[in-house]
């Protein structure tokens, strides 16, 4: 099992609008692309000096999917982020491996 984490940090003024976005748009396409068995989201709990941060995390079954994701999928499905949200959002990306 491969996990595909995201974190990303929002800020407050798109905050509800990104998270119901997230919920019920973009999670669910990713997921809708076949490489990922499910999507998740959870609220970091830290405080943080601007915005919420998130763990956004997909479960794959093996690196050829999330080659497959980040080759034909990721691209665009990052690009409607930006579109969207412009430069009110931050995010990394973590692979990682169950052992």
């Amino acid at each position: 099992m491969i996990l595909y984490n995201v974190t990303v940090n929002i800020e407050d003024a798109v905050h509800d609008e990104w998270f119901t976005w997230m919920k019920e748009t973009h999670i669910p396409d990713v997921v809708n692309t076949g490489c990922f068995s499910s999507g998740t989201i959870f609220k970091i709990l830290v405080e943080e000096q601007m915005g919420t941060s998130y763990s956004i995390q997909y479960r794959s079954p093996n690196l050829a999917a999330i080659d497959r994701y980040m080759a034909n999928f990721a691209p665009q499905l990052r690009q409607d982020a930006i579109d969207k949200f412009g430069d009110k959002f931050t995010a990394f990306r973590t692979l990682l491996e169950e052992v």
